[in-house]
């Protein structure tokens, strides 16, 4: 079998692999796989890493009987009848990706997506997420050192750098622990307190953020504690707060007379409205790291961020971290994606624009919608440390078998969207989604 490595060309961040160089040494030494590399002078492993491995390193992949890329690739790459493996963006119908499921249908091709590659109690095993939360955390804490600093107050936060100017991340720790040991002695300025930082969900991306805040002193509240906390103000200027909200905290059952439940609310989000406007007066820093689908309700609004504007009551918010960055979505404010090298704007609420740094009338918004790149080395190897297990099983799948009958892995058929240009019956929904293409 040959397999080919697609490089990454959506932007010029894009660094991240599939497979590392190591895990296909691995792979080669083990099975009789011949792998074909698109030359990148980008991506975090060069090619001559590759080359090492055993790689061949070549534009042409038309040989290849499956290709493995990270992002969506582009409509002029697909063959007919090859089997694809990425992260498609498509199972939402984002309108922008619909022109690529339509070609690969027309060709006949297989689609399988990363993002519905789950064990059998549907826990994703292909993701990135942790390392989105990571850098999404290590950015929201430069982004909010930035701002203090445009306001007048040098803390510890303005000695820290985004994610991509730091070797890797253990130089990155290292270097919040200096600071935050600069933190617990001396504090920062008592017109700050209490800096909080609320974090909405507790998955993949939320623990990834919170394992760069936790390294710095912190106390932590429970949503239901914070106006009371308030009300108390005994503050201390040595320590963050935090707060992690679930979804009992973010909306509430229309029906004044029910109670919150969580399938419910999963399986009929129309009954719930957000609540969670209610706590964005205790909060510093927001870091949105929760799944949002335009079912649910919108967390933050750009109407209530007008109101409280307008009014001049403000808010403390400095910072919106939207490592989830759905442009419109969960966070409504955030209007516009940004990347690695132009990362954040200030959003203004009475002018409802942008303007893009961290200076301005309005919360700061971290809106860059693929933060793993900045991490690429360490993301990749741990994505590639999963993906490679799959290897030897596609090595033995007869794909001229139909659907039901086909031997893939129940992980990876369970995560075929297209198999041989037809949509496979747990996606039958999306042939909606291109009909009129």
């Amino acid at each position: 079998m040959r397999i080919g490595i697609r490089r990454e060309d959506k932007n010029q961040g894009e660094a991240r692999v599939p497979l590392t160089p190591r895990h296909i040494r691995e792979l080669r030494n083990r099975y009789q796989i011949e792998f074909l590399i698109q030359p990148s002078a980008i991506r975090t492993f060069s090619d001559d890493e590759y080359r090492r491995a055993g790689a061949v390193v070549q534009e042409d992949l038309s040989e290849c009987d499956i290709v493995f890329a990270v992002k969506e690739i582009p409509l002029n790459f697909f063959l007919p009848g090859k089997k694809y493996v990425f992260f498609s963006h498509t199972i939402k119908g984002q309108s922008y990706n619909m022109p690529r499921l339509k070609r690969m249908v027309d060709l006949k091709t297989t689609l399988i997506d990363y993002e519905k590659i789950v064990d059998e109690n549907g826990r994703r095993l292909m993701f990135f997420g942790r390392f989105a939360g990571i850098a999404g955390m290590i950015d929201s804490f430069w982004a909010l050192g930035s701002r203090l600093k445009n306001e007048g107050f040098d803390t510890v936060f303005s000695q820290l750098k985004q994610a991509l100017d730091y070797s890797g991340l253990e130089s990155i720790k290292a270097a919040y622990r200096k600071q935050a040991k600069t933190l617990a002695q001396d504090g920062f300025p008592e017109a700050l307190t209490p800096l909080i930082f609320g974090f909405t969900g507790y998955g993949n991306v939320s623990r990834g953020a919170q394992e760069m805040f936790d390294i710095f002193p912190h106390i932590e509240i429970q949503p239901e504690e914070l106006a009371e906390f308030y009300r108390e103000g005994k503050f201390s200027d040595k320590h963050l707060y935090k707060v992690v909200f679930k979804e009992e905290h973010l909306v509430k059952p229309k029906d004044s007379t029910a109670k919150f439940n969580l399938q419910d609310y999963y399986h009929h989000p129309e009954k719930y409205e957000s609540k969670f406007e209610q706590y964005l007066s205790y909060l510093s820093v927001l870091i949105n790291a929760i799944y949002w689908d335009t079912m649910y309700p919108k967390l933050v609004t750009r109407r209530y961020l007008k109101e409280r504007y307008e009014s001049e009551a403000g808010l403390p918010l400095k910072v919106i971290g939207d490592i989830t960055c759905d442009i419109g979505g969960s966070i409504e404010c955030n209007i516009s994606e940004t990347d690695s090298g132009n990362p954040v704007y200030v959003y203004d609420p009475i002018k409802e624009d942008i303007q893009y740094g961290t200076e301005g009338n309005g919360p700061v918004v971290l809106a860059v919608d693929n933060l793993p790149c900045e991490l690429p080395k360490e993301s990749s190897t741990v994505f590639s440390t999963v993906l490679k297990e799959f290897i030897p099983a596609l090595l033995k799948t007869d794909f001229s078998l139909d659907f039901d009958n086909v031997n893939l892995p129940a992980e990876l058929k369970r995560a075929t969207i297209l198999y041989n240009g037809e949509f496979t019956p747990d996606f039958e929904y999306m042939r909606e989604f291109i009909k009129n293409l």
